[in-house]
């Protein structure tokens, strides 16, 4: 790994991206860690407060990562790859997405080459994506693509891991319909994303022996077959195998009953079988300031536990909470890594 700064990805430009990334800069300008927006620095320039009085963001493009450092406790750095077209705040348009696109490559490339220690990514919008060709369902994939022929050694992603407060989970399946969603699972898929999970706990949370406790997908964990039998034939021979490849994992556990204060001391992360089942607790916990984490990849990504926000873009109102979580988050494992 290296020592260098963070490259943060500017997302969607008429979403909240721009004007989080500022305030982001300002609360951590003078304390770090350091990072530099990949992204259009003319839609950086022109998000709320930015420029404006003595208290404003000031941008300056920047060429290289080491201009981002020397840059970062005076102004906010931009790695600037521009626009082809304006943008509106609000108003997400498929003409921006090559340039999304590129950002985040842009970025993978870097962190893949070690230039930087990491890889930070404000929201996207997909629909805008799929409109311009996009064939992935969202970051997550796309992230695992970009990095599929990297060296890795370790049981490899992308598996989604969520954090809030002291609350880890991860998901097997992520953006199912809940009808698809017994289909989907699969032994092999549980023992793969344990296996993520419990190796990702060591390499990029410092966890030494990881406990992991895995939820069961139907109420009551299936009560004995009575309301559900893929606890029986899928989740629990799914937790015997990754317990015979070393990795403590215990379940399946009643969801409604997982997430108390005295259940997540018992272990270091949840796997659950869906997303509402991960995310309402994690929102619970901490709405403003929950992490996305993207586990078993050659590089480190966290982002925002949030979307776009078009309808309140522009408007100077949007909360950085969450970005400076994952920004923190990003340079805490890089330093794990190292």
């Amino acid at each position: 790994m290296t020592s260098g700064p963070l490259a943060l990805t500017l997302g969607d430009p008429a979403g909240v991206g721009p004007e989080i990334v500022a305030k982001a800069w300002a609360a951590l300008r003078t304390t770090g860690p350091a990072f530099f927006v990949v992204g259009d620095a003319q839609a950086v320039a022109s998000a709320p407060g930015v420029g404006a009085g003595p208290n404003g963001v000031t941008v300056r493009a920047i060429h290289t990562p080491d201009e981002a450092l020397r840059a970062f406790p005076d102004a906010l750095p931009v790695l600037d790859l521009p626009l082809k077209a304006a943008v509106v705040a609000g108003q997400p348009s498929a003409a921006a997405a090559p340039a999304v696109i590129r950002w985040i490559e842009t970025a993978v490339g870097l962190a893949l080459s070690k230039t930087v220690s990491g890889v930070v990514t404000a929201p996207i919008a997909k629909a805008p994506l799929y409109e311009a060709g996009f064939k992935f369902p969202g970051h997550t994939e796309f992230l695992g693509e970009l990095t599929s022929k990297a060296p890795f050694d370790g049981a490899r992603g992308p598996v989604m891991m969520l954090t809030a407060a002291d609350l880890r989970v991860t998901l097997v399946t992520v953006h199912e319909p809940i009808a698809r969603v017994p289909a989907a699972l699969s032994i092999e898929k549980i023992v793969a994303a344990g296996l993520v999970t419990a190796q990702s706990l060591r390499r990029d949370f410092g966890v030494e022996a990881p406990r992991l406790a895995v939820a069961g997908l139907n109420p009551h964990a299936g009560e004995s077959g009575g309301i559900g039998r893929e606890e029986i034939e899928i989740v629990e021979p799914a937790v015997r195998a990754l317990k015979d490849l070393g990795v403590d994992a215990r379940g399946p556990y009643p969801s409604d009953s997982l997430f108390p204060a005295e259940m997540r001391a018992t272990y270091d992360a949840a796997l659950c079988m869906f997303h509402d089942q991960a995310l309402i607790p994690v929102k619970m916990l901490d709405f403003w300031g929950g992490v996305n984490v993207t586990l078993g990849l050659p590089i480190v990504r966290t982002s925002p536990d949030h979307g776009t926000a078009f309808d309140i873009a522009g408007r100077g109102i949007a909360r950085p909470d969450s970005l400076i979580a994952a920004i923190r988050l990003a340079a805490q494992m890089a330093d794990k890594r190292a």
